[in-house]
């Protein structure tokens, strides 16, 4: 939700021709930041934060990280773009 805007369900339903999940269909910099926001998100539970509170955290992150990714030649170079 905090990366893709929608959950894995509102995905399926939208994509019943697909065989894969969402996770097929993102390019390198999208995995990169689900991976990371994985790992922060069990971080906030682990420190108690609320469903709400970890997904505006998520959100905010998940912005800043996409921008980052997106302007790092090396993550291009990772889809065969040049910069």
């Amino acid at each position: 939700m905090a990366l893709f805007g929608k959950t894995a369900k509102q995905w399926r339903d939208e994509n019943r021709s697909s065989k894969g999940n969402i996770r097929d269909e993102a390019n390198a910099p999208q995995l990169v930041c689900l991976a990371n926001l994985e790992t922060l998100n069990a971080h906030f539970i682990h420190q108690g934060l609320s469903q709400p509170e970890r997904l505006k955290l998520l959100n905010q992150t998940a912005i800043q990280q996409m921008k980052l990714l997106l302007a790092d030649s090396g993550v291009l170079r990772l889809e065969g773009k040049k910069q």
